[in-house]
């Protein structure tokens, strides 16, 4: 998906939902579609800053929080870093393949695989609140080198 299409869903996802979808929040989504990987909170702030001179840590946070809330960007948890999201219809039903080499991150949607975890937390008296699949390993382009 292009970073235009991406925005343009992005926009149309907030109107939908009725929240606020401000130009800080819109720089940030492009910001971390702009990165083929994950991109770490403060490198996303050096980046931000150039555009914002007023941008600070809580400026950036309160704009992730604002964005994985509505499922237009993912956390990876493994990396500390945030990469968007090409579908926020499945935002909290999705596992990520991560290459260790280029950072290439991949998103799939495997709902059995989330309806077996948990089926089976629960038969375990578990009640899951998040949860995250990351699968590290080599990208086929990096496996090619």
């Amino acid at each position: 998906m292009t970073e235009t299409a991406l925005l343009h869903q992005a926009e149309q996802h907030c109107a939908r939902r009725g929240v606020r979808f401000t130009p800080i929040r819109r720089r940030v989504l492009e910001l971390i579609a702009n990165t083929s990987g994950g991109l770490k909170a403060y490198d996303l702030l050096d980046l931000l800053a150039r555009d914002h001179a007023s941008a600070r840590p809580p400026t950036v946070y309160r704009a992730l929080d604002f964005l994985i809330d509505q499922g237009l960007v993912h956390r990876i948890e493994s990396l500390n870093a945030y990469v968007a999201c090409p579908c926020p219809e499945h935002a909290h039903r999705f596992q990520l393949l991560i290459c260790r080499e280029c950072g290439h991150v991949e998103e799939l949607h495997l709902d059995d695989v989330n309806d077996q975890l948990t089926a089976q937390a629960k038969a375990l008296g578990f009640q899951v609140q998040r949860q995250t699949i990351e699968l590290l390993g080599l990208c086929r382009k990096c496996q090619a080198n």
